[in-house]
Parts: C-alpha cells; sequence; structure tokens
C-alpha cells in the first residue's frame, strides 16, 4: 500500500524507533499544555471541583462535629476537630472527582472523534494513556491546593512542611483514582452511560471509606461495612494522604494504592489496545 505520492508508509513499530526522548518529551508537553487550555476554559469544572468539599467544611463538619468525635489515632498525636479529620477525605474527593471528569472527557472526545487522532499517533499506546493520565492528575492536584489554601483561612491547617510532604501522596492517590476513571472510560461508548456509572463509582467509594469517620467507628457499627472499608481502595489512598500531612509513610497504603494504580493503568492500556481491547471487540459485536 502507498500513499498518495507513492511512497511506502513506515510500519507503526518502525516509527516508534525512529523517536527518541526529546520526541516522546515533546508529546507529553503536547498533552499537557492541551489538558492545561482546557481546564482554564471550563472555569465552571473549577468552580465545582471546590464547591462540593467546601460544604462538607464549612457546613457539615460544622454539624457533625459534635457528634463525630474523633479519639487520638495515628497520625495525630492529640484530639483533633472533625475538619481536621476530614480534610485528608475531601482532598481525596477532589481526586476521585476530578479523575472521573478526566475521564468522562476521553468518552466525549471518542464521541467526536478527537480521540481518534490522538490514538493514531505512532507513539506507542500506554505512553499516550499515561501521558493523558498524568495530566488528569496535575489538574487534580492544582484543585486540590486551592481547596487547601481556603481550608488554611477557615482555620484547618497542617504542619507547614506537611503541604509538601503530601505531593508524593496527592499524586499517587490521583494516578489510582484517574487510572480507574480510564479504565471505566474504555468499556463505556456512551457520554450519558459513563455519568450514570460514576454515580455508581464514585459514591459507593467515597462514603465506604474512611474519608469521614475512623474506621474503629465503622466496626462498632457495622462489622459488615467495616470489611467493605478495608477492601475499597479509596480508604488506603485517603490514609495514605492523612499521614503525609503529618511527614509519615503508611506502608500498606502505599503498597495498595501502587498495586491498585498498576492493576487500573494495565487494564485501561489493555482494553484500549484495538487488537485486544474491550472497545473494538465490543463496537464489532454491536455491529453483527
Amino acid at each position: 500500500m502507498t500513499d498518495i505520492a507513492g511512497n511506502v508508509p513506515l510500519p507503526r513499530s518502525s516509527a516508534r524507533k525512529r523517536f527518541g526522548l526529546m520526541q516522546y518529551l515533546v508529546c507529553l508537553k503536547g498533552i499537557l499544555i492541551r489538558e492545561g487550555l482546557r481546564y482554564l476554559n471550563q472555569r465552571e469544572r473549577f468552580i465545582s471541583s471546590l464547591v462540593r468539599p467546601l460544604l462538607w467544611l464549612f457546613i457539615f463538619a460544622a454539624g457533625f462535629r459534635q457528634v463525630l468525635g474523633v479519639s487520638i489515632i495515628p497520625p495525630y498525636q492529640t484530639y483533633v476537630l472533625y475538619e481536621v479529620y476530614i480534610t485528608p477525605g475531601l482532598c481525596g474527593m477532589i481526586l476521585l472527582f476530578s479523575g472521573m471528569q478526566s475521564s468522562l472527557s476521553m468518552v466525549y472526545d471518542r464521541e467526536m472523534g478527537n480521540m481518534r487522532t490522538l490514538l493514531v499517533s505512532p507513539f506507542p499506546r500506554w505512553f499516550l494513556l499515561v501521558a493523558k493520565l498524568l495530566a488528569g492528575v496535575a489538574v487534580s492536584i492544582t484543585q486540590v491546593y486551592a481547596f487547601l489554601f481556603i481550608a488554611w483561612f477557615w482555620g484547618v491547617k497542617a504542619p507547614p512542611i506537611g503541604y509538601l510532604l503530601t505531593l508524593p501522596a496527592l499524586f499517587l492517590a490521583g494516578m489510582m483514582l484517574g487510572a480507574l476513571g480510564m479504565l471505566l472510560s474504555s468499556v463505556v461508548k456512551q457520554l450519558e452511560n459513563f455519568a450514570g456509572i460514576m454515580n455508581f463509582v464514585i459514591f459507593p467509594m467515597y462514603f465506604a471509606s474512611s474519608a469521614l469517620y475512623p474506621l474503629w467507628r465503622v466496626q462498632e457499627a457495622s462489622p459488615l461495612l467495616y470489611k467493605i472499608c478495608q477492601l475499597n481502595p479509596f480508604t488506603y489512598a485517603v490514609e495514605l494522604i492523612r499521614f503525609a500531612f503529618y511527614g509519615q509513610v503508611e506502608w500498606t497504603s502505599l503498597a495498595v494504592v501502587c498495586g491498585f494504580t498498576l492493576a487500573f493503568m494495565t487494564g485501561a492500556i489493555i482494553a484500549y489496545d484495538p487488537s485486544r481491547g474491550l472497545t473494538i471487540r465490543k463496537q464489532e459485536g454491536g455491529n453483527t
């Protein structure tokens, strides 16, 4: 097969061999800039990302403060206000919603045809998806720090060094949640269906975790719910962030978050592979 000029095009694998580190960095830069510009042009997305956690911090936390007392549990060295306790969980909420919204944009791009332009690039499929994921995580982390800035004026403060030490934890948690959203986007074909699935994923993950209440209280109320919380990867993402605020590493949470990130990302890469993925197979099944 030849192109219009009569030249034989190089196979995809041959084109990859010509790429060096600079070409990969240029591709990554282009995807990061595209996601950044999209985020800047969607001011309502930035506002909505702050409204949810701020409502919990300003309204719900004030009402629950007298009901849900928090005892001295690691990493806290003394009693803390309920607002302080739920702040890491609200950071996780931002990462969770942002990861799903970023994946929602992938479904939209696929419907509009923009995703096809990206995926036919000679760059490896896994690199394009990872770059897309990194761009989404970068956006979500800026939203988290905007929330923490507002919370600081509300009197919810962590150790100053904690705002820097929590950055790796936010990055890992964002990667895991973003990879989960990407995996879901690979098996959903219509924008409306993905929006519905988001509700069945976001709210159970958020409420069945340690984001809003300590697990020892959950165990006292419902042993079954306690076991569900222990199986929920979002619980470990929240705990990883919580300990990072105080300069500590919760090793179990770190291992779980890294493991689920690898599993979700591997599943997404396989699903977006046109030769093996669920995307193409479902389309073929629908045409028969």
